[in-house]
């Protein structure tokens, strides 16, 4: 047998040299030093331009469909675990299904093109067992049709396509870290945006709008990774 969801553990050592600076410092939450660390280490290792830590993957997915201001349809997957859809219909979408390739497991461009209406807003297109989707396929659909692409990348930790991340493309890619992921956070996830401005309004969103001591800009929610 292949224990292929048994999560990894670090050395105990290793492991409690983090939790000794979390108590020499008694920082806990509130993007503490330790997630500021691991935010840049991401970005530099994964080569990408922002990185948002959040509190889990099915969060980073509905933190992107507000922070793109996703309203009615959006296409996705049916072979994908139940966070993708889930959290579509949490955020009071319509999750529509289009089939897949056979051979790779995504969906299929030609079955999207299909499945599109004048309620139609975004793509969720999902990396399934970390295989890249037809990205140029889907690009070229949501180009047409002006839609937004959001990609459940929660399989596809450090993937290359084209040279680069795979996380790269679409508007928004988001992760996965929970505990069965080949890199996790026991509990955790992440948005990835090349937008600045997307950037900073997901920062805003995660944590109430909060821009200051007494000052709130916008909606948001705790969604915050602790540490």
């Amino acid at each position: 047998m292949i224990p292929v969801t048994k999560s990894y553990l670090p050395n105990k050592e290793n492991y409690k040299s983090y939790i000794d600076i979390i108590y020499e410092n008694g920082w806990l939450t509130n993007r503490g030093e330790l997630v500021r660390e691991l935010e840049r280490r991401l970005q530099a290792y994964l080569g990408v331009k922002n990185i948002i830590l959040v509190a889990n993957g099915s969060l980073a997915l509905q933190i992107a469909y507000k922070a793109l201001d996703l309203k009615g349809e959006v296409i996705t997957t049916p072979f994908s675990f139940i966070a993708t859809a889930n959290t579509i219909a949490w955020e009071g979408l319509l999750p529509v299904f289009a089939d897949i390739d056979p051979h790779s497991f995504n969906v299929d461009p030609k079955q999207i093109k299909d499945k599109i209406t004048d309620k139609t807003s975004a793509i969720i297109p999902v990396h399934v067992f970390g295989n890249p989707c037809d990205i140029e396929g889907i690009q070229t659909i949501a180009y047409k049709h002006q839609l937004k692409v959001i990609y459940d990348a929660a399989h596809a930790f450090d993937v290359q396509y084209k040279g680069k991340s795979v996380l790269n493309y679409g508007d928004v890619s988001t992760l996965s870290f929970h505990a069965t992921k080949l890199f996790h956070t026991i509990e955790g996830g992440a948005i990835i945006t090349n937008d600045n401005e997307l950037s900073k309004k997901i920062r805003l969103l995660i944590n109430f709008g909060i821009t200051g001591p007494t000052s709130i800009e916008s909606l948001g929610i705790n969604a915050k990774m602790n540490y």
